[in-house]
């Protein structure tokens, strides 16, 4: 049995042959990406639209955890990177663009997870050099060192922000 994983408990349930299983139980994450997505719709599924505010990056948050660990079924590690960077495009998103909406999508694609976060500013990102005593500016440098690409597309009602991230296929 893994200790320390979110939502597995420690009872557990015969499986054939006599292998006990683990038994999955939502967290509290999971119930909210959940209520979210029964809200908003699922981003590897739909377009998310979701309103241009600071408490709506904890809602891009859980359902990227949710999509990429359950859904998907990717680790741990994967899953952390992906809802850090997700907060910062989403952070960005808020507090640059003056949207009232910004767009969250989740795409797993062979050997890799695509991120986007969609907003109708046509003002690209731009990666600043980040000083060791800098408090802010370091999101799109995390973007750029925990993520395998990234970048920013300009479409014709704004642009899309997104990161890829390779994932080893079963």
């Amino acid at each position: 049995m893994m200790e320390g994983m979110a939502g597995l408990e420690s009872r557990e349930q015969p499986r054939q042959g006599g292998v006990p299983a683990a038994r999955w139980t939502p967290t509290l994450e999971d119930e909210e990406a959940l209520a979210a997505m029964d809200r908003y719709g699922n981003p590897s599924e739909i377009d998310v639209r979701l309103p241009s505010l600071p408490e709506s990056a904890r809602i891009a948050r859980r359902m990227t955890q949710y999509v990429v660990l359950r859904q998907w079924g990717l680790g741990p590690n994967l899953a952390e990177h992906a809802v850090l960077l997700v907060s910062e495009l989403v952070g960005n998103a808020v507090r640059h663009t003056g949207a009232r909406v910004f767009v969250l999508r989740a795409q797993r694609r062979p050997g890799r997870v695509r991120i986007e976060v969609r907003d109708p500013s046509r003002g690209l990102p731009c990666l600043m050099p980040v000083a060791e005593l800098d408090e802010s500016g370091r999101g799109l440098f995390l973007v750029d060192k925990l993520s395998d690409r990234w970048g920013a597309d300009l479409g014709p009602r704004g642009k899309t922000t997104w990161f890829e991230m390779r994932v080893t296929d079963r």
